[in-house]
């Protein structure tokens, strides 16, 4: 059986690979580094792009601004919501 990628490894393949963000590699992403300002720097729009592919991928919605606030203050907080929100 193949091992499956802890869920917050899978994250970071998602934001360094799909969201085009230039010359980062998911080895790069710490944990529990802030996505947006001062940790990765994400901006609004990368935001938006990170709520579909969150869809996408794990089939978790992430319906307004608040929630995503809370949802995308790091790798690993972003896990514990997508984990909570797949039952």
């Amino acid at each position: 059986m193949m091992q499956e990628r802890p869920l917050s490894e899978e994250i970071k393949r998602i934001i360094a690979e799909e969201m085009n963000i230039e010359g980062l590699t998911p080895e790069e992403i710490e944990d529990d580094a802030p996505l947006f300002g001062e940790g990765l720097g994400l901006d609004s729009l990368d935001a938006i792009e990170l709520v579909l592919l969150v869809k996408m991928h794990f089939g978790v919605e992430i319906r307004n601004a608040d929630e995503g606030r809370l949802a995308f203050r790091s790798v690993s907080v972003l896990a514990d919501y997508v984990r909570k929100r797949q039952g």
